[in-house]
């Protein structure tokens, strides 16, 4: 078992003369303020209070928007946060300082039509009315999936709904189907509203979804902060993702879903603070697409996505 001071120590040097390390050292009490949104892929900062060391305490903001969160880490409102990956590389794209240092939650999205409906898989969607989030990771991944289908978005009539009216939207009506985020879709399984069209991860973009970014200020002046809360929020991740009861649990008390809803979603929520070669060719793909979809004008520039922190965790 690794020590806790022997993992510190091991993730760079001079680390026990950084200024958080220095303000713990004299009694000073630090606050990280940590954004999250308020769904089950972004569970794990529920858990950073157990795993948060002695001196530190992590505020954890809610956000109903990736873009809202993404927007907060920008304007260092948050020191950092989490967000879909489509959120983070429209920032990036347009010139804002924010990095990518390690992963949240893979999956999460899946594609739903109404219970008993013609919808069984991306190709009958075409006449339909979708419910899309613009600018959203889902989006992107059911632009792909269709245009594999031999779709665009010129086959269907898109509809602005967020991802938490879209279960209600799908309910009554107002939509033949929607691609969206869990617990929705766990919601409109164990509901009987809604039977499952398709995961949407049979692209080159695989299943990314959400990632945990930080200010680029923040990486080079306030190094020892970031490790210090990455470690939290890999034993956080970790936790959660090996104790699927404890993760529903929470999930139950902080989205008021309930558990059996929460029991469907579960499964297509993959928990990780992991952020490797795979994750950054899938990221570099993504952005491709949304390139080719004039989403962005031009991708982010090199640097975007920084694995130095999680390459130090994993050795570790």
């Amino acid at each position: 078992m690794i020590r806790r001071r022997t993992l510190l120590a091991g993730l760079g040097a001079g680390f026990a003369l950084g200024p958080l390390s220095r303000a713990r050292a004299a009694g000073t009490p630090v606050t990280i303020r940590m954004g999250s949104l308020k769904l089950i892929h972004s569970i794990a900062p529920s858990f950073y209070e157990r795993f948060t060391p002695a001196g530190v305490t992590v505020e954890v903001v809610p956000f109903e928007s990736p873009t809202e969160c993404k927007n907060a880490v920008v304007t260092k409102s948050v020191d950092f946060g989490t967000f879909g990956i489509a959120a983070a590389t429209l920032g990036a794209a347009a010139g804002e300082p924010l990095v990518v240092i390690a992963s949240t939650c893979n999956r999460g999205m899946a594609v739903i039509a109404k219970k008993g409906s013609e919808i069984h898989a991306i190709k009958d969607l075409r006449g339909k009315r979708v419910a899309i989030w613009p600018g959203s990771t889902q989006e992107v991944f059911v632009l792909e999936r269709m245009r594999m289908e031999g779709l665009s978005v010129k086959d269907i009539t898109p509809v602005r709904v967020s991802f938490s009216e879209m279960h209600i939207a799908l309910a009554r009506g107002d939509v033949d189907a929607y691609v969206g985020a869990e617990p929705g879709p766990g919601v409109s399984l164990a509901s009987g509203v809604g039977q499952l069209v398709e995961y949407p991860y049979g692209t080159e973009m695989g299943a990314l979804n959400m990632v945990f970014g930080a200010h680029r200020d923040t990486l080079a002046e306030r190094p020892d902060l970031v490790r210090t809360m990455l470690e939290i929020h890999r034993k956080a991740t970790d936790f959660a993702a090996g104790d699927r009861d404890a993760m529903i649990a929470m999930a139950v008390a902080k989205l008021g879903q309930k558990r059996e809803a929460l029991e469907l979603s579960a499964p297509n929520v993959e928990l990780t603070w992991r952020l490797g070669p795979n994750e950054v060719r899938q990221a570099d793909a993504y952005a491709q697409h949304m390139l080719a979809l004039k989403q962005i004008k031009r991708l982010p520039e090199p640097g975007f996505i920084d694995t130095r922190f999680v390459d130090a965790l994993g050795r570790a």
